[in-house]
């Protein structure tokens, strides 16, 4: 009784069938959250950065 549900378990827990639909497109959402995350954090940083050397550009032209 025992070693049948063992194996049962190992059975479930061995079954190697590869990624399905759903979690390559879970795994691409993930990756397109992080990439907006990213290009939201960098691209204000960039903004400020630029106007900071636009006015400074002004000044010393000015």
């Amino acid at each position: 009784m025992l070693t049948k549900l063992y194996v049962r378990t190992r059975n479930f827990f061995e079954r190697d069938e590869g990624a399905t639909a759903v979690e390559y497109g879970l795994m691409v959402a993930l990756i397109a959250v992080v990439i907006i995350g990213a290009v939201t954090l960098v691209g204000g940083n960039l903004k400020a950065i630029f106007d900071s050397i636009a006015k400074e550009l002004a000044i010393s032209t000015g």
